[in-house]
């Protein structure tokens, strides 16, 4: 018998050198070319449609890289647009003006007056509306607009690439173009900080002037001297070692730089040696007022003094005429100050006057109830929206210092009126603001505890209430200035 297989003629090898598919046992049949296809088809079918169906879903992590998209800035993801990629435009520095927003501005005409071509700026607003109302922007906001040069000299002209700004300390809003030739309107949101701060100084110059210098933000200082003016008349009650004490906020971003002022937490007066307190306070309705210690409302009926950084220049009473040049009653006060400074309404009440009154030249009388009127004269200009039969809120601007009628000088001539009878506004007893009761007093009690508490714990910022080589103003310094105001009256 051949010892040959019928695959080859060749004699075999002995057993322990022959290849893997030689050792097979002899009676196995040898795969043809037939069986071949089969099994290559059959890996592809497995390979294509069933594997995918038994392989493992995805966990819920492989999906993460989608949403970085919500941690993107989109500021910065709109800007990256605009990075240019030419060679030339990486050498061109974009140039950035500032253009501040005038009074009856529109968004349209501040472009125009940066000279915007009209479509770009048409294109531009269009995108902002989907982030932005424009017709929200007021007078005094400033809007950076970004050109990018298209040559190195003047002569090549300049692309638009957008512009921002900030409509509140809390946001930025713009509008950059992408290199597709249209705009995207960006907002983005800073995180803000409330800190709060203390300042306590002595007074030797004004309250104003000795608050700056501890550090206290000018509008803190007005929020504080409003709070007080029903109970205090800053022209007269206030005296040489006299001391203020403050708790306020700070408003400071995610670097700590400070951006802003808050409310006016607590604030005293010491005059005289008598304390004066306030404690900002949200009563049950839901509005915030400052009380004294006892639960109080500091808020009365009238203001003692309708006008900011004013000094009075004239009192209530008999006195000799500045221009007439004999005795005469004098039946109100003037407050010394610059042509147009706002005049507030003293109280809640009706315009029941508001016209050119012949010695009071502009001259506007409110009806605050049955009782009180007051009356503001010598006025520059009314102020928007002051007229006849016209309502008013305490505080409310009505009117512009000025020297209209018999005046030597621009300055506010004040009077208050009882039952049709003048009084000295100084010393009127105006009637006193809500008093707190049951227990929202006793809130309020708890809440005085803490604002004292908080106060103790700060430090005091230093003041000594003077500037380094800055003088204070005597007597006669400050008749001086007020005869360069003016003063007059009917």
């Amino acid at each position: 018998m051949s010892s040959q297989t019928p695959f080859s003629d060749q004699p075999q090898p002995p057993p322990a050198e022959r290849r893997w598919w030689q050792r097979l046992p002899q009676h196995l049949p040898r795969p043809g070319l037939t069986a071949a296809a089969a099994i290559g088809a059959l890996t592809w079918i497995v390979a294509i449609w069933i594997a995918p169906w038994i392989a493992p879903a995805p966990r819920g992590d492989a999906l993460a890289p989608a949403d970085h998209e919500a941690r993107i800035d989109a500021r910065q993801a709109v800007l990256s647009l605009s990075i240019p990629d030419s060679s030339l435009e990486n050498r061109l520095k974009s140039v950035t003006r500032v253009v501040k927003v005038r009074s009856g501005d529109t968004l349209t005409t501040v472009l125009a007056r940066a000279r915007v071509r009209a479509d770009e700026a048409h294109s531009a607003v269009s995108a902002l509306r989907k982030v932005f109302n424009p017709r929200e922007l007021v007078a005094g906001t400033e809007l950076e607009l970004s050109f990018q040069p298209l040559g190195p000299d003047k002569k090549s002209g300049e692309s638009f690439r957008g512009f921002e700004f900030m409509p509140s300390i809390r946001e930025t809003v713009g509008v950059a173009r992408t290199w597709d030739n249209t705009f995207e309107a960006y907002l983005s949101k800073t995180k803000l900080t409330h800190e709060q701060t203390r300042a306590s100084g002595g007074i030797e110059n004004s309250l104003y002037v000795d608050s700056v210098n501890a550090g206290v933000p000018p509008p803190v200082i007005v929020e504080m001297i409003r709070a007080f003016s029903y109970d205090v008349d800053f022209q007269r009650d206030l005296q040489p070692q006299d001391r203020f004490d403050l708790l306020f906020d700070r408003i400071k971003d995610t670097e700590g730089n400070v951006v802003g002022s808050g409310d006016v937490i607590y604030a005293a007066l010491t005059l005289s040696g008598k304390k004066l307190e306030i404690y900002r306070f949200r009563g049950d309705d839901g509005t915030w007022d400052y009380f004294n210690g006892k639960g109080e409302s500091t808020r009365k009926a009238l203001m003692r003094t309708p006008i900011d950084g004013a000094r009075l220049s004239s009192r209530f009473g008999k006195r000799r005429h500045p221009i007439l040049g004999y005795t005469k009653v004098h039946k109100g006060i003037d407050f010394a100050a610059p042509t147009g400074t706002p005049i507030m309404a003293a109280g809640r009440g009706v315009v029941v006057d508001a016209r050119w009154n012949g010695a009071y030249g502009r001259y506007v009388r409110i009806r605050h109830n049955t009782t009180y009127s007051t009356a503001y004269a010598h006025m520059s200009r009314f102020a928007k929206g002051i007229h006849r039969g016209a309502r008013v809120s305490q505080g409310q601007i009505i009117g512009y210092v000025g020297t209209t009628g018999r005046s030597t000088g621009p300055h506010l001539h004040y009077e208050v009126l009882s039952n049709n009878r003048h009084m000295n506004p100084l010393s009127v007893k105006l009637p006193t603001g809500r008093t707190l009761h049951g227990a929202e007093r006793n809130r309020f009690l708890s809440a005085r505890k803490e604002i004292d508490s908080a106060f103790a714990a700060l430090p005091a910022t230093p003041a000594d209430g003077r500037r380094a080589g800055a003088p204070k103003k005597t007597r006669a310094a400050r008749a001086k200035s007020d005869q360069q105001l003016g003063v007059g009256g009917p």
